[in-house]
């Protein structure tokens, strides 16, 4: 079987308060999505890396490429209007038996042991998404009430979320609901259980700026 990786690079900078889309931030001298793409080429799996971009994203990309001397081989594939439809054109540009890892292009840190993990209990069980049991107490606000919840019962999920070609493309042959977090979500959808695999705590997602902060402190590390 082969392995792929879609990394989907869509988000705006919004809540970044910048007009610089999150994944072109620079992180330690270099955008933070070229350190995405890095961990992934570093894995012992070695995917073929399908990224998807806005097309009006792509002609800058092409230039940070030759500024930062950027040689790692991707495939681009046109972003969609909603995330459903973007990972859905990088899946149907995969012709071959394969292993999916999607993975969002602003989770720099994501090391080269869970992305291996993750391609490997995918080949067990047909999928597996990583996600970190909650270190704080959680409630739940609904109607205006809230209600507390068993905290050792709530994981947070992160990406890689890996999982059969065969069962992505059954999944994202539904229609597209407003509901769909993300690719377990989908998947979920058609009746699949999803498993999950232990995450990271330093595999963060580039949201608000101090996160940008504390992903320094971590490369430094």
């Amino acid at each position: 079987m082969k392995h792929y990786a879609i990394i989907v690079a869509g988000g705006s900078g919004n809540r970044m308060q910048t007009e610089t889309p999150k994944q072109f931030l620079l992180l330690k001298n270099l955008p933070v999505l070229m350190h995405t793409i890095k961990a992934f080429a570093a894995s012992n799996t070695q995917p073929k890396i399908l990224l998807v971009l806005n097309k009006d994203q792509q002609v800058y990309w092409g230039r940070l490429c030759k500024e930062f001397n950027f040689h790692i081989p991707h495939q681009i594939v046109d972003g969609g209007t909603e995330r459903f439809y973007s990972v859905k054109n990088a899946i149907y540009s995969i012709e071959e038996e394969a292993y999916v890892a999607i993975h969002d292009a602003v989770r720099p840190l994501v090391s080269k042991r869970l992305i291996d993990s993750c391609y490997a209990e995918a080949a067990k069980q047909g999928n597996v998404i990583a996600a970190v049991q909650s270190s704080d107490s959680v409630r739940l606000v609904k109607n205006k009430k809230t209600s507390a919840l068993k905290r050792d019962e709530i994981f947070l999920v992160q990406t890689p979320q890996t999982f059969s070609l065969e069962i992505l493309k059954e999944a994202y042959n539904q229609e597209f609901n407003p509901h769909f977090t993300d690719d377990a979500s989908v998947v979920e959808a058609i009746g699949h259980k999803i498993n999950i695999i232990e995450g990271e705590r330093a595999n963060i997602k580039i949201t608000y700026p101090i996160d940008l902060e504390l992903a320094e402190l971590l490369l430094k590390n």
